[in-house]
Order: C-alpha cells, then sequence, then structure tokens
C-alpha cells in the first residue's frame, strides 16, 4: 500500500469520526442553547437550515483539505432560488451532504424512525426536515415547503447506486412536482472513482482521490406532462424522462 493510500484511509476514518462528533457536539449540545436565538416559526427554521448549510460545507471543505476527494461544481447559484425541487441521482453515500451544504434553505425527507434517536430529533424538527408514515401528508408537506419558498432535494432513486445494476426511478418526485407546480432543477451527481456506494464500507476507500462532478441542469416544468394525460401517466412520463436526463452516459446528450 503506498503512503497516499494509507493516509486518504486515515483521514476517511477521521472524517467519519468527525461527522459523528461535530453532529454531537452541535446538534446535541450546542444547539438547544443556540435555538433560543434564532426566533419562532418560518424564521427559525430557515436559520436553523441556513445553520446546518455552513457546518456541512466546514465537513466538504475539511474532506477536501484532507485529501479525501476534491470536486468541480456547475450552475450552483441555481441551487439557491427559491421554491426549487431540486432532483438528483444518487451515486454516494455523501450526495445529500454535497447539495444541503450548497443549498441554503433546503429540505429533504428522512425515516420516521431517525426521530426516535435522541440526539436527531431536535434538528429535524427544529430544521424542518420532513418525515411521514402517510405517502398522502408527505406528498401535501412536500408541496408546502415549496409553497413557502423552501427547496426540497429529492433522490427518486430511493437509495444509493449499486455500480453496474439498472437504475429505476421512483415516480415520488414527478408527482410532488405536479402537484405543486414547482419546477424540477436537475443535478447530475457524477463520482469518479466510485466510493460509498451501496453495500460499500467506509474503509474501502478508492484507489485514489475520489473526483465529484455536480452539474446542475435548467429548470424542467412539470405543467406540459399534465396537459393531455392522467396524473398517473403525466408522473410516468416525467419520471421516464429524469431517469434518462440523469443517467445518461453523457450529459450533454438528451435522448
Amino acid at each position: 500500500m503506498s503512503v497516499n493510500y494509507l493516509w486518504r484511509l486515515f483521514a476517511t476514518a477521521l472524517c467519519f469520526f468527525m461527522f459523528g462528533f461535530v453532529s454531537f457536539l452541535v446538534w446535541a449540545i450546542l444547539f438547544p442553547v443556540v435555538a433560543l436565538f434564532l426566533g419562532e416559526g418560518i424564521a427559525k427554521k430557515r436559520r436553523s437550515r441556513h445553520l446546518m448549510h455552513w457546518v456541512l460545507r466546514g465537513y466538504i471543505e475539511l474532506m477536501r483539505i484532507l485529501g479525501v476527494l476534491h470536486y468541480q461544481i456547475e450552475g450552483s447559484d441555481r441551487l439557491n432560488r427559491p421554491g426549487c425541487l431540486i432532483v438528483a441521482n444518487h451515486p454516494s453515500l455523501i450526495d445529500v451532504v454535497f447539495l444541503l451544504s450548497l443549498t441554503r434553505n433546503a429540505t429533504c425527507i428522512v425515516k420516521p424512525a431517525l426521530l426516535r434517536n435522541p440526539f436527531m430529533r431536535i434538528p429535524i424538527r427544529a430544521v424542518g426536515y420532513l418525515y411521514a408514515d402517510d405517502p398522502k401528508k408527505l406528498m401535501e408537506a412536500c408541496a408546502g415547503e415549496l409553497h413557502e419558498g423552501s427547496s426540497l432535494i429529492i433522490f427518486p432513486e430511493g437509495t444509493r447506486t449499486t455500480p453496474g445494476k439498472p437504475v429505476k426511478f421512483q415516480r415520488g418526485a414527478a408527482n410532488i412536482a405536479l402537484k405543486s407546480g414547482a419546477k424540477i432543477l436537475p443535478v447530475r451527481i457524477d463520482c469518479s472513482p466510485t466510493t460509498l456506494t451501496k453495500h460499500e464500507k467506509w474503509y474501502q476507500i478508492p484507489p485514489k482521490r475520489a473526483l465529484f462532478r455536480i452539474r446542475v441542469g435548467d429548470d424542467i416544468d412539470p405543467r406540459p406532462y399534465a396537459e393531455n394525460d392522467l396524473r398517473s401517466i403525466a408522473a410516468r412520463n416525467l419520471t421516464h424522462d429524469l431517469e434518462r436526463y440523469l443517467t445518461a452516459s453523457d450529459r450533454g446528450t438528451k435522448e
């Protein structure tokens, strides 16, 4: 093993430790105190998200400085427009960390089980991340966030991509777009060599530093899909087009 490989393995372990330690320090110890000065209601939620944005931005920079990864980002300014439905492919564990670090007022969907974690319950509720066991209630909550001017991050694969396996998008993102009327902002994430994919442990690092390329595309208006079709057909067609756009080997070519 080369010195570079051993350093990246150590740095990766350090970054995972720091993520857990900083999460505990910020959200379990410091945040309950800071929250007293963040106001109430929507204002508190947006300020909490801004704090999350800066914490995760610092984490991404730590990984870059330590040599764990490097990245290239195109069109990041478009992520901070109000009411964006950000739809991305999902090749790596840290995709959501990247997107939250780039978007100041973003929410995402988390598993309701996380609310049973006493350290995660406070920040999830304060930041306003979405959770619901009832799909109808979750859909309404997503549409409400978009109408409120928040950005919503969704990975329509539902889980991380398994390299070499076919990709199949679920229709949740399309249904949210059709219900809310919000324009979709597609984000293509590429990672070379692959790292932190599904079923891959943190210590199974790539042979060289991973390069993340994050490319923000042009808006996709969902309204034309709903003009002549039933909602179910419109959602299927929109999902199919999103899948082709975000998983094409050449992003510059739409089929």
